[in-house]
């Protein structure tokens, strides 16, 4: 385990595995932290009624697992009608506060073009328009999300993959809701695959995951055009790196693995995977 970051991971890497087997995978390994993937069928979703919820936060609490996220599939950029969007991602915030996480993870998700993975997708909008639809929904959450000390944290993802896209709009919404403490993750696989840099990508996300405003997801791929997890340190994402520019950026908070299992079955195990990560953050040296 790192002296300079707290190690997590996402249930995203977790599919027959229980609960306790989970926990006890997270604890092998020293992770402090964990991101609860939100789903029908995942171990948290917006139907657990109090007892189910209280259960699962005691659960890793017991364990002295650290419960900072609920990774929420909420698109805050997608076509549609604004209250539904906004009443999903209240659910999450009230469930994320019945978990003690002080994060909910939302995607971008605007229409956009399928295109190859190592290419930024065309939006099928005006770009002032998306990131002002999602800036808005997020504003109409700001009242609650002060209310419970939860916040979404925007991921570089999908219709907004670089570091650019989700200061662009975190932008808007400081237009709209100034002092919000709206965040950033920095997935730093998806800014790097589409060709931003990580010296770029830290420029515009850094100020968005210090000080607990955000956090960072690191994983590994062979190459930008394919997307199937590899073990850290054994593909093309350049991983030391990342960790230096978060080291000298005076980011402090979780490191955390979402380890893409439940997309791509076939990988190793999360056993496996959070091990290598582990490794890797325990050899991480910064540069004199």
């Amino acid at each position: 385990m790192s002296a300079t970051w707290a190690l997590a991971a996402s249930t995203l890497g977790v599919l027959e595995e229980d609960l306790a087997t989970t926990v006890g995978v997270l604890q092998r390994h020293g992770a402090g932290g964990v991101e609860l993937r939100s789903a029908e069928g995942a171990f948290v979703h917006t139907g657990l009624d109090d007892a189910q919820r209280a259960a699962v936060r005691a659960r890793f609490a017991d364990a002295g697992i650290e419960v900072f996220a609920v990774a929420s599939q909420v698109r805050i950029a997608a076509a549609g009608d604004d209250a539904e969007v906004v009443d999903q991602l209240s659910a999450e915030l009230r469930l994320a506060a019945d978990l003690g996480a002080r994060h909910v993870r939302v995607f971008p998700g605007a229409p956009a073009a399928r295109v190859p993975s190592d290419q930024v997708p065309p939006l099928e909008e005006d770009v002032e328009v998306v990131d002002a639809r999602a800036a808005g929904r997020l504003q109409r959450v700001a009242a609650l999300a002060e209310e419970l000390g939860v916040w979404p944290a925007l991921e570089t993802h999908d219709s907004h993959p670089r570091g650019q896209d989700t200061a662009r709009v975190l932008a808007a919404l400081d237009r709209l809701a100034p002092g919000h403490s709206v965040g950033a993750i920095w997935d730093v696989l998806h800014p790097w695959r589409v060709g931003e840099s990580l010296e770029d990508s830290a420029a515009h996300l850094l100020p968005h995951v210090l000080d607990g405003r955000g956090y960072v997801q690191i994983k590994d791929v062979a190459h930008p055009a394919d997307t199937t997890p590899v073990l850290q340190g054994s593909g093309a994402v350049p991983a030391v790196r990342f960790l230096e520019l978060l080291d000298a950026g005076g980011y402090r908070g979780p490191v955390s693995l979402e380890w893409e299992r439940f997309w791509y079955p076939q990988v190793p195990s999360l056993d496996d995977a959070l091990g290598a990560v582990a490794a890797q953050l325990a050899a991480y040296r910064p540069r004199a």
